[in-house]
């Protein structure tokens, strides 16, 4: 992996200028982008998850979602999202089936724990697995 460039620096700084955005806005301060291979910003969002009441109104997700269906595999494959912090789990597990090339991100998820510490919600139990035999038939032969 190579260190990003100083081309990567200026479009990392315009995220962090959305991420301010949306902290004016009165939403969490983190904001992303999506460039083409040669640096052309093909979209832009910021955090709107209390303006819009909706908690996954991250801007890593809405761009993943909007790469997905506005592009084709190809041109997404091409891609670069510059993020003001690391995407959370969800986000990036988007950015992934999107099929995005790489992320380039300022504060890390630990560097955010550090300056936010937990979210003040306890883990959410799992139980499983747990009837395989009745939901394999339902899923075996879809991801041919």
């Amino acid at each position: 992996m190579t260190a990003p460039s100083p081309e990567d620096h200026t479009l990392l700084r315009r995220a962090i200028a959305l991420a301010a955005d949306a902290r004016a806005s009165g939403n969490p301060p983190f904001g992303s982008l999506l460039a083409g291979p040669d640096g052309t910003v093909l979209a832009e969002e910021f955090n709107t998850t209390l303006t819009d009441r909706d908690i996954t109104a991250h801007p890593e997700l809405k761009l993943a979602r909007w790469a997905a269906r506005e592009l084709d595999a190809a041109t997404a494959a091409g891609t670069t999202m510059f993020t003001s912090c690391q995407p959370c789990g969800m986000c990036e597990a988007v950015i992934q089936w999107a099929g995005l090339r790489r992320v380039v991100f300022a504060l890390s998820g630990e560097q955010l724990l550090d300056i936010r510490p937990g979210s003040g919600r306890p883990p959410v139990p799992q139980h499983g697995p747990a009837l395989l035999d009745e939901v394999r038939p339902v899923v075996e032969g879809y991801y041919r």
